[in-house]
């Protein structure tokens, strides 16, 4: 059996998890989000706990096992306490300033970038090289990282560009020239 799956989620004070037909929903003091019930997969809540089981060993329904089960966990814990990712920006002159609820980024082009986020998203602004993506979705607030990341991924020559904070770039010796 799974060993992420078998694990109960325990649902904590001001969560309340429900399902409505082939649906999780977990509203919390932050927001509401759900997600569908694969096939072959069942979900209870009670004494405080969500447990998922399954119906069948095939090798599907072992796979949405733990994966159900990390969705509700991640559900539960964006409703309560929220996700965030800091990302900082290296660059001679590269600075990122927020105009309303958009983010406008200088990253060395002949224009600034206009990013805006989607719903549900906020990005605050520490210091010019410095912001924080903040959400309720872990996977939307992963999937706007990236699509922040991809306007200067970090390069290995000279560590330039859009990282995660404490994030390793592994360098790359340039050209030694010739003799």
């Amino acid at each position: 059996m799974s060993r992420i799956g078998r694990k109960a989620v325990s649902i904590p004070k001001g969560a309340a998890v429900s399902l409505s037909g082939d649906k999780i929903v977990v509203k919390g003091p932050k927001g509401e989000l759900s997600t569908p019930l694969m096939p072959g997969i069942s979900v209870s809540v009670e004494d405080g706990q969500v447990k998922v089981s399954r119906s069948s060993d095939e090798k599907q329904a072992r796979a949405w096992h733990g994966m159900t089960r990390a969705l509700i966990a991640n559900m539960v814990t964006g409703v309560t306490e929220g996700f965030q990712k800091t990302m900082e920006i290296v660059g001679v002159g590269w600075r990122a300033q927020l105009q309303g609820k958009k983010l406008v980024m200088n990253l060395g082009f002949s224009h600034p970038v206009e990013f805006t986020p989607p719903s549900g998203i906020e990005i605050v602004v520490e210091n010019p090289i410095k912001f924080i993506v903040k959400g309720i979705d872990k996977e939307l607030v992963g999937q706007t990282c990236a699509l922040i990341r991809q306007y200067r991924p970090p390069e290995p020559y000279h560590g330039k560009g859009i990282r995660f904070e404490n994030e390793y770039i592994a360098r790359k010796a340039g050209k030694t020239g010739a003799k």
